[in-house]
């Protein structure tokens, strides 16, 4: 599911801020953009939000903005001198005048550091945040969860109407496909077997009966309700049901012999892939 939280706190030696970010994905899928001193807790980082997200991708930013008061900036002199030597070789083997940008060797992650922060506290207060962030996330995704459920139990409700629909018209289809049958087989034969009519008639009734697909299909419209409200992330569960449904709908239209039920199906095989697409959104 879809969701976005933001959390921001001053503290002695910066501004820290955590924003997340989350879009659909069949499954979990984290990325993390860190700051270099905090490139050492990044598993601990991972471990919070799969904690807290079982399925999508997920983008984190944490920032600091240091504070200028008092900074004391040191350098790495030897990652900075094996740089220099580095960029040197690749100059020399490319044939051409080496030229090297003092800011950008600067700019490398790791040379340049704020050398008044304790890289500890920080991580301390950076997973503190992240927990705090990880909340209003889950309060985010629970609100646009909350949305995708009332979508689903409308087009639940659109099923079972459909279902109840055709449900009503088979005692007439029955009936209807019966007298065609003994209409073409008086014009064809006019002595009949009427036991083995008989006989061929319910043949045909059971090849053409659809209740079980009714029942079948109200069933998995009454699982879906049920894990609306079960305490496992719902995702994955749903997308097999979903795929159930679609059996049970494509079923029914090739049984079908009727107009009317043809395009109940139709109809019932619409919503289901509604339903399908908002299912890959939830967790």
């Amino acid at each position: 599911m879809t969701g976005f939280a933001r959390r921001e706190r001053q503290l002695p030696w910066g501004l820290l801020t955590w924003e997340l970010k989350t879009v659909n994905h069949r499954f979990l899928e984290i990325g993390c953009r860190l700051p270099e001193e905090f490139r050492a807790a990044e598993a601990g980082f991972r471990q919070s939000v799969a904690a807290s997200v079982r399925r999508g991708k997920v983008e984190c930013s944490l920032n600091v903005r240091p504070a200028t008061a008092g900074a004391s900036l040191e350098v790495d002199a030897n990652l900075l001198a094996a740089l220099t030597q580095r960029a040197q070789q690749i100059a020399t083997q490319a044939g051409v005048a080496a030229r090297i940008d003092v800011v950008d060797l600067l700019r490398w992650p790791g040379v340049l550091r704020d050398g008044t922060r304790d890289a500890a506290p920080m991580i301390d207060a950076a997973n503190k945040l992240l927990e705090e962030a990880l909340a209003d996330l889950e309060r985010s995704r629970d609100s646009e969860g909350a949305r995708l459920r009332d979508a689903l139990e409308l087009r639940c409700k659109g099923l079972i109407e459909f279902a109840a629909r055709v449900a009503e018209r088979l005692p007439e289809v029955r009936a209807r496909v019966r007298v065609k049958l003994l209409e073409r087989i008086s014009q064809l034969v006019s002595d009949v077997d009427h036991e083995r009519l008989e006989q061929e008639l319910a043949i045909l009734a059971q090849r053409l009966d659809v209740d079980e697909e009714i029942e079948r299909l109200r069933g998995h419209v009454s699982e879906v309700r049920n894990t609306f409200d079960g305490p496992d992330p719902a995702g994955r569960r749903l997308d097999f049901l979903m795929q159930e449904l679609n059996r049970e709908a494509n079923t029914l239209s090739s049984k079908s012999q009727d107009i009317e039920t043809t395009r109940a199906a139709v109809d019932m095989k619409v919503l289901i892939e509604q339903m399908r697409e908002q299912v890959q959104n939830i967790e």
